[in-house]
Formats: C-alpha cells, structure tokens, sequence
C-alpha cells in the first residue's frame, strides 16, 4: 500500500467539522502571536452558549437556595 503524501494528509485534516446549525461558517483560530481570532463576535458566542448550554455552577447555587 503506497503511503500518503503529507499534503493529502493535511487536505483531509482541514475537513469541516459538523457544527451546530447556528453556528454554520463558525473557525476560530490561533494566529502566529498566540491570539485566538474567530470568525464570530464573542457577544454572538455568548448568546449561543447562554442558550444551550447549562451552567453547572449556576445549578448548584439554585439547588442550595430551595
């Protein structure tokens, strides 16, 4: 079996990854400096994240106030 060119490897790599229909077109990066860049805005993320995800620390604060 022939192996596979490194830049073939790297083609299959760069795949989309399935992503939450809300966040279509959504790649976050790291650039050569160490800055996260993304191509969403935080506030956008925020919400989404706010939306469908439950907070854990928040869960158990509600439980010990009943």
């Amino acid at each position: 079996m022939a192996k596979k060119k490194k830049d073939e490897q790297d083609n299959e790599q760069e795949e989309a990854p399935k992503v939450h229909k809300d966040l279509e077109g959504f790649k976050i990066k790291i650039n050569e400096f160490g800055e996260i860049t993304s191509s969403y805005d935080v506030e956008k993320l925020n919400k989404f994240l706010n939306k469908n995800l439950e907070d854990k620390k928040l869960k158990n604060r509600k439980e010990e106030e009943e």
